[in-house]
């Protein structure tokens, strides 16, 4: 729906109510040009902080054993 920025700003609180509800849009015009476009904000859930990255990383090769580097702290 488009609509003039003088209605919308009569009108805007209704608006946004009605937006998020209908999960609509509007498009503001100014001279009849579109300037600005009201939309619903869709919040997605959280994801749980345990196991997120879980199935996101390959293990290759031996990460346990020795590099063969010395270390200072070897001593």
């Amino acid at each position: 729906m488009n609509m003039p920025a003088g209605v919308f700003k009569a009108k805007c609180l209704k608006l946004m109510d009605e937006i998020h509800l209908s999960h609509g849009e509007v498009v503001i015009t100014k001279y009849g040009k579109p300037v600005a476009k009201l939309v619903a904000v869709e919040i997605q859930a959280k994801k749980p902080v345990y196991g997120f990255l879980k199935n996101s990383v390959t293990i290759k090769g031996d990460i346990i054993g020795s590099t063969g580097e010395k270390w200072d702290a070897d001593h």
